[in-house]
């Protein structure tokens, strides 16, 4: 129904990106970007369980994208929603 129409939001059947913003950001989100954690993380990948798994460098970081996105999936892709 709705995931079929044709309007210029339905990023299902048009290519590119809508013409406006999609969503907007909450009060945590905007405070967390003015005062980030003091970590070393630079890097994260979800663990599809609802958690994260953070990374201070790109090869950890890879290694984690291997063991929670691309192991269990058919051909090793990760599942980014798209079809």
């Amino acid at each position: 129904a709705d995931l079929e129409r044709k309007t210029p939001y339905n990023t299902y059947v048009i290519f590119g990106l809508p013409p406006g913003p999609i969503c907007n950001p909450g009060r945590a989100a905007l405070e967390a970007v003015l005062k980030p954690a003091d970590s070393p993380d630079l890097y994260f990948v979800s663990r599809n369980d609802g958690t994260h798994y953070f990374s201070t460098t790109l090869k950890e970081h890879n290694r984690a994208v291997f063991k929670y996105q691309k192991q269990d999936r058919p051909g090793g892709a990760p599942d980014n929603g798209f079809r």
